[in-house]
């Protein structure tokens, strides 16, 4: 028979909550607390516990509430969670709120002044005294403000038990190179620590044991991925022009440029960034080096795709190769700069006036917007014409964790591109002419030392020898030949990622960051008796499997992070005859999709139906 203390403990160990929670930390903008958070992420993650951190900032001027949130979770799961498990409330500005918004159960960190045990009697509260820590940490003023921001590292690694050896290695790897600031910040979190140690009594489930699920692998956010992938495709001239939330993209590329695309003898670039004066010369430039034979790209979001619309009709029409970049955020006009989102899709395929179509690339993963990346530079070239590639704020600026990436072997291809030996043996150059019935024209680049290899580049109406015309035949010939070229970049596009599940009756369709929550949610689902197919779209134009995978479902449920169901609506356009059963689940709230809404959504609208 168990004793009263072995059935205490037994009780205790039953109601822990194991490497499966989510922290969340509330202070402001230009606090110095970003380091401190992502300390703490990288030293839960360094003990083989998946991780990712979303990082939630204001649009305006420091001082401004900022938000951090860090999932870890035993199973890998590392999109958002919607429930707060662990508030680190250090901005009273928001305190209240913030504490309001935590479930029963969960677990409070503040400063004493703030009282906040007065607000919640059903959340464990422990409370610090900040300001008293962080004056023996520093007599700096500045730096105590800065250092209280570490102090509450320490304090958490107590509470939930992460290795102080990890925090240590954490630290040095974020201040690396700056020993004094290593220093300071150690003995913060050793302040931290040894009084949560002192005078807190854990009395919350919540902690963390070591697991062996990271090793191996990296964390990165995916504007520093395509920023890799471009480097790696033999991008040499970027034209941009500074925006939330893609400046990262381009300010990473010309670092990783510098280290990587210099001339070994003479130190010089083989590479040029242009900071253009706003977005519509930044495409003009990107479109005018892909015209002379440069690999080209630009980065860019919402209001700078507006502005881009005649520059990217125009390369469409006169069939110049570059790629653009739209890291995604919530619109219309300025819109949220600082939120994420997936609104910009229609506007990207369909950009520019007239009959347009572009080819969209849809990355999924840190990892895909390294690969897909490379590609979409190929995609390019090999159909001559401007390409993008659509990332959103989630994906693109927060920590993800993924595999390494690996170091690619494919050479390039520059396309249909002919040379004097080429034009010589042709004996003739049609610039628009389609010799190969694929809708893609050969191309020859300036400087071509051959009397066959010029041609005039005009936006206007042009003959399949890029002379002047406004005869019908022609342009309609134009658009027919565009058409196909179209049409037949569906065989080449990177392909959709099924997932078809047997005797599921329910199948659901994402696209881009979705994917992590809509594969927890899925799990969801099949718990709960109600097993899914997935397709996730990773380009436009759409590939056969799409129709395929819509036929073999009773329910098709498109999750779009956006207003207007954009996915749901590209898709009803390419299968009209299934449309009536195409639903939408739609989520366009400015925060990063969660499992939940998904299962919710999924369970409402397969109920409708019964």
């Amino acid at each position: 028979m168990k004793t009263l203390a072995e059935g205490s403990k037994e009780k205790l160990e039953k109601g822990r909550v194991i490497n499966d929670f989510s922290i969340h930390v509330a202070t402001v903008n230009g606090s110095g607390s970003q380091s401190s958070n992502s300390v703490l992420m990288r030293s839960i993650f360094q003990m083989g516990i998946p991780v990712s951190g979303k990082n939630l900032f204001p649009s305006n001027i420091a001082g401004l509430p900022t938000w951090f949130t860090i999932r870890v979770n035993k199973d890998g799961y590392i999109a958002r969670k919607s429930e707060m498990d662990i508030l680190v409330a250090m901005n009273p500005q928001t305190s209240i709120e913030d504490v309001k918004a935590l479930q029963p159960g969960a677990v409070c960190i503040s400063p004493l002044e703030m009282k906040l045990d007065a607000i919640r009697s059903d959340v464990r509260h422990y409370q610090v005294p900040f300001s008293e820590l962080a004056a023996k940490a520093s007599e700096n003023m500045k730096l105590r403000k800065l250092l209280t921001n570490m102090i509450y590292v320490g304090v958490v690694a107590d509470l939930l038990d992460i290795d102080q050896k990890q925090v240590d290695e954490a630290i040095t790897k974020q201040f690396e190179g700056k020993t004094k600031a290593i220093d300071l910040n150690l003995n913060a979190v050793k302040i931290g620590r040894e009084w949560s140690k002192e005078n807190l009594k854990k009395d919350d489930p919540f902690t963390i044991e070591p697991m062996n699920k990271t090793q191996g692998k990296i964390i990165l956010d995916g504007n520093a991925a395509a920023a890799l992938g471009c480097m790696f495709a033999g991008v040499t001239v970027v034209a941009w022009y500074p925006i939330t939330p893609s400046s990262s993209l381009t300010e990473q590329l010309v670092d990783f440029m510098k280290d990587h695309r210099v001339d070994k003898e003479t130190g010089a670039p083989t590479f040029a960034v242009i900071q253009a004066e706003d977005e519509l010369a930044a495409i003009g430039m990107a479109l005018g080096a892909g015209w002379a034979g440069a690999r080209s790209m630009t980065s860019t979001s919402g209001p700078g795709i507006s502005l881009m619309a005649e520059f990217t009709g125009f390369g469409y029409f006169t069939e110049i190769p570059t790629v653009i970049f739209d890291v995604q955020r919530v619109g219309p006009s300025t819109g949220l700069p600082t939120r994420t989102s997936q609104a910009d899709l229609i506007s990207a395929h369909y950009l520019s006036h007239g009959d347009t179509k572009h080819i969209v690339i849809l990355p999924g993963s840190v990892a895909e917007c390294y690969e897909l990346t490379m590609e979409a530079f190929e995609l390019a070239e090999k159909f001559q014409t401007p390409v993008f590639v659509l990332t959103d704020l989630d994906l693109g600026m927060n920590n993800w964790m993924s595999d390494p990436f690996d170091y690619p072997t494919k050479p390039i291809n520059r396309g249909k591109v002919l040379d004097a030996a080429a034009l010589e043996k042709a004996g003739e150059f049609a610039r628009y002419k389609d010799i190969d019935g694929d809708g893609i024209p050969y191309r020859t680049l300036p400087g071509t030392d051959h009397p066959l290899a010029a041609y005039f580049t005009r936006g206007s109406g042009h003959s399949e020898k890029a002379t002047y015309t406004e005869k019908p035949e022609d342009y309609k010939n134009l658009m027919d030949r565009l058409e196909k070229k179209f049409n037949t970049a569906r065989k080449f596009v990177p392909k959709p990622i099924v997932d078809t599940v047997k005797g599921a009756k329910i199948g659901i369709i994402a696209m881009g960051s979705s994917d992590f929550a809509v594969e927890e949610s899925r799990d969801q689902l099949r718990k709960a008796n109600m097993p899914t197919s997935y397709l996730r779209v990773r380009a436009l134009p759409f590939t056969e499997e799409l129709k395929a995978f819509v036929e073999g479902h009773e329910q098709i449920f498109v999750v779009d992070q956006n207003r207007d169901g954009q996915l749901q609506e590209l898709i009803r356009a390419e299968l009209p005859e299934h449309a009536m059963k195409i639903k939408s689940i739609r989520h366009y709230d400015g925060l990063p999709l969660d499992a939940k809404s998904v299962t919710d959504a999924v369970s409402a609208l397969a109920q409708e139906k019964k």
